[in-house]
């Protein structure tokens, strides 16, 4: 072998070393981009909806699906389709981070709104935390398009922050105001702040910045109805906030109260324009009840999501050849499943539809009797009454009293005093025993399971309608959703 031919030889080896090396330390990105041809040649989107479901996987929609059904109808076999599960294209997305394949949702929000990966807990920022990633909310609005931002959680929470804020941590919620303030899109919309004023409540309020900034902030019902297109940019907060600053969940609403669909529907009545809008509309407490494991609950929230896209249905039903609309989730969460060993081959999704009330306002009554009551004088049979009239759960076997007992006797000790017991939190997470341990009875004599009280790393589906619509065919991953979106609206980072 000549000096000639050595020369080439090691050359090849240095380079296939290198290349190992690279797919070493980002694995993640070659996964995300093996294969995928996110081109479009088409005619631009004028009109983008974004709904992201969060936590909401397959098990969820499919659950909504058959509980919808035996709303409908007596015939146990009767399945409601959804809005947007009938739409013309669907694909699957992967969703891991960059640094595990179980996400959280600052880091796939980012994925979604940006088309690059990054770790989790990080927003709208790379995994080096050095560099600040471009939406395609910001995008739109250098393009010219007026741009919605819209959640029933705190409008400063990952999902929606992922497309306006830049920061190292999620948890940064008074910087992620201030890009709120600082954002000059047109209208955000649903839940309120979490830290206005900052975490030591010592900072200018984002709500005066926002109004020096030209935004009309609204939060009554009368100043939501009078709102207009002449607005041209709104913070509008749902009147009725419940925990952490979220719209209260929907099957705690009251009648009359503003929803989802109501903040889509002004949102689409205050950016239609000439040149055009974007529009994210998260359904964020779909992941919230299911972190808690309450299937009655998330199933309502998916409905009210659904009732949401509905809306923009209708304006796409006006303008069929300009509007783009996408539905998907950022993760699942809780490992929801139809099926249960208990019922086998069964669902009883009539049982849940007798529950009336979210994990969260049942956890209020377990606070009032443990500050009443007290550990001493705890009693299953105080609650039987209540677990019949508000869960519907009249068939307890001894099985379920005794789990009863030990979840009530746990509740019965203040969170900060209870141990920290990996058995318990097996069982209960970080959630009040009492509370779990009623709907997960309940579920499973429904036919359904869960297996965290965290997120999964299954593929999640995605919903496509629209102009474009047809790249969302096939199997991806949720960067390339935003790079598929991105393209469709003619805009590039």
């Amino acid at each position: 072998m000549n000096r000639k031919t050595k020369w080439f030889s090691l050359s090849a080896v240095i380079i296939a070393l290198i290349a190992v090396m690279l797919v070493s330390a980002f694995p993640h990105q070659q996964i995300a981009t093996a294969g995928i041809d996110n081109g479009y040649t088409g005619k631009q989107a004028k009109y983008v909806f974004f709904f992201i479901g969060d936590g909401m996987g397959m098990p969820q929609v499919n659950a909504a699906e058959i509980f919808k059904g035996t709303l409908e109808s007596d015939n146990k076999m009767h399945k409601g389709k959804l809005g947007f599960t009938v739409f013309p294209h669907q694909g699957m997305q992967t969703t891991h981070s960059n640094n595990t394949f179980i996400t959280e949702s600052a880091a796939a929000g980012t994925a979604l709104a940006t088309g690059q990966k990054t770790n989790n807990d990080i927003l709208g920022m790379d995994a080096t935390k050095t560099v600040k990633l471009k939406t395609m909310a910001e995008l739109a609005k250098e393009k010219g398009m007026k741009v919605g931002i819209v959640s029933n959680v705190s409008i400063d929470h990952a999902t929606p922050g992922a497309f306006y804020a830049h920061e190292p941590t999620r948890k940064n919620y008074y910087e992620i105001g201030l890009a709120l303030a600082n954002s000059g899109f047109n209208y955000f919309a649903g839940g309120g702040l979490l830290a206005p004023t900052g975490p030591k409540q010592d900072k200018p309020s984002v709500f005066d910045l926002a109004k020096n900034n030209g935004y009309k902030v609204v939060n009554t019902q009368e100043e939501f109805n009078n709102l207009s297109n002449q607005d041209s940019k709104v913070f509008a907060i749902a009147p009725k906030l419940a925990a952490e600053a979220a719209m209260p969940y929907d099957i705690d609403r009251g009648s009359g109260q503003v929803t989802l669909a109501d903040f889509t529907k002004k949102g689409i009545d205050l950016l239609d324009n000439s040149q055009g809008f974007f529009m994210m509309v998260e359904g964020g407490k779909i992941d919230w009840s299911s972190h808690a494991n309450d299937a009655a609950t998330t199933v309502r929230d998916i409905l009210a999501f659904d009732d949401a896209i509905n809306e923009a249905l209708k304006f796409y039903a006006k303008h069929p050849n300009e509007t783009l609309i996408i539905v998907t989730g950022d993760h699942e969460t809780g490992g929801m499943t139809i099926g249960f060993a208990g019922t086998e081959y069964e669902t009883f999704f009539s049982k849940i539809n007798k529950q009336d009330l979210s994990f969260e306002e049942f956890d209020k009554k377990i606070k009032t009797y443990r500050e009443t009551v007290g550990a001493q004088y705890a009693n299953l049979n105080d609650w039987l009454p209540i677990l019949a009239n508000e869960f519907g759960l009249t068939d307890i076997t001894d099985y379920d009293k005794t789990r009863l007992n030990d979840a009530l006797a746990a509740s019965m000790v203040e969170p900060k005093k209870r141990t920290k017991d990996p058995n318990s939190s097996l069982l209960y997470g970080n959630y009040e025993p009492f509370s779990v341990t009623v709907t997960h009875i309940l579920n499973q004599k429904a036919g359904i399971g869960w297996t965290t009280y965290a997120h999964t790393g299954v593929a999640i589906p995605v919903y496509a309608q629209g102009i474009g619509s047809e790249l969302f065919q096939g199997y991806y991953d949720n960067t390339d959703i935003a790079k598929k979106i991105m393209n469709i609206m003619g805009v590039k980072q």
